[in-house]
């Protein structure tokens, strides 16, 4: 098969676009032939050989390796001891996620074996580019928002990430026109929250036509200078700045950052009566198949910021590098 490979670490130009072994299906497994593959910030965590995690958490990686976690195709083949899932059948998944770091996931190729516990029937009604571009962005807002979906220990922090009520609640996205950030906005619009979004302000028009109550232009004012009293802010930028929201909210509070690591306002937080909580994402085809009405119906869209062929992925991680990204990136393959 085809697929897009690392021999190493470093920029875009590491991807490679070559032949590569088709996988082989296990017990247990789904080979499904990928029509479309969404890029998430991951997928250059990985190639730059997560820098940014502590030395201790960086994965160890046996190169080659194919990056990538999310895909949308037709099932190939199915393993032994598989129920629910036939040849022909359209599916989408978050792949082997966050068990695959060191590359395990392989989803920029034109199959892809998927554990049947993290597969899910495609959305009838919306294109398999735009299935792709879901799973890791989507499972990541209902993973923070809605339902948690596992009890596994959670490596943030000492204790598990719970969501908190949001009908008629003031809730504040930043970063809300990114990938997650658009979902996040749409699904807390659809718990019953008073939605802000924060953006810059090109995406003031389609945040607002998503759901968005009030938008702030972080171009033109500070958020944390206007913003008071509010129930929850949910940062999908993250890192060393969410600390700045903590004034915003009101005691009793939450701030939920979506990248967490940096985040140095936790004696502050505890002053003010704010819970500050975050979670890893993981694979979950159950939840996926939960979501999927609300993709068929349009209750939630998926925003695609750029279409690129597989063969062009180092081309989509420039652009991904470049960053204000308007929704997702996504690769067609077949």
């Amino acid at each position: 098969m085809k697929a897009v490979r690392m021999h190493a670490f470093g920029g875009p130009n590491v991807l490679i676009y070559e032949n590569a072994p088709k996988p082989e299906l296990k017990d247990g497994e789904v080979l499904v032939r990928v029509h479309a593959v969404g890029i998430n910030p991951p997928d250059w965590y990985l190639r730059e050989g997560y820098r940014m995690l502590p030395p201790e958490w960086q994965p160890k990686v046996a190169f080659p390796i194919i990056p990538g976690t999310d895909i949308s195709g037709t099932v190939e083949a199915v393993g032994d001891q598989v129920q629910g899932f036939a040849a022909g059948d359209e599916v989408y998944a978050m792949v082997r996620f966050p068990e695959g770091l060191a590359g395990q996931s392989s989803a920029y190729a034109e199959y892809v074996s998927v554990p049947a516990a993290q597969l899910a029937l495609k959305p009838g009604a919306i294109s398999h580019v735009s299935a792709a571009a879901a799973p890791m962005s989507l499972l990541t807002a209902w993973q923070f928002l809605i339902d948690l979906g596992h009890e596994e220990p959670n490596p943030l922090q000492s204790h598990q990430h719970e969501p908190v009520p949001l009908e008629g609640r003031s809730v504040v996205i930043n970063g809300a026109a990114g990938g997650v950030g658009h979902l996040l906005v749409q699904l807390a619009k659809w718990r019953g929250a008073r939605v802000t979004a924060i953006a810059s302000g090109r995406n003031e028009a389609v945040l607002r036509d998503l759901g968005a109550d009030a938008f702030i232009d972080y171009g033109q004012t500070a958020p944390e200078d206007v913003l008071r009293d509010v129930d929850l802010v949910v940062d999908a930028v993250g890192g060393p700045t969410s600390s700045r929201f903590l004034r915003t909210i009101r005691p009793g509070g939450a701030l939920f950052p979506i990248f967490p690591l940096g985040f140095a306002g936790a004696e502050e937080a505890r002053q003010l009566g704010v819970t500050v909580s975050a979670t890893q994402v993981r694979s979950n085809g159950r939840q996926l198949a939960e979501i999927a009405p609300l993709l068929d119906n349009g209750a939630i869209r998926i925003l695609i910021d750029s279409v690129l062929p597989l063969a062009e992925a180092r081309k989509a991680h420039e652009r991904a590098a470049l960053g204000h990204l308007q929704g997702k990136l996504a690769l067609a393959v077949i």
